[in-house]
């Protein structure tokens, strides 16, 4: 008998490619990479400086 609604697995993002961005961090200075393009006007943090600058989650 055919399944009439087969199961889907979770979507997957891995399988397109992370296109990354070269920037500066806006906290330290060294350069970095980040997985979107950074706004004009806001921050960008590094992986080390990054969770210095969020907020606690409850």
């Amino acid at each position: 008998m055919e399944d009439r609604y087969p199961r889907r697995g979770p979507r997957s993002f891995d399988d397109r490619p992370r296109e990354m961005t070269k920037t500066v961090c806006s906290d330290c200075g060294k350069e970095c990479e980040v997985p979107f393009k950074p706004t004009e006007g806001r921050p960008v943090y590094c992986r080390d400086c990054l969770p210095k600058h969020r907020k606690p989650r409850f």
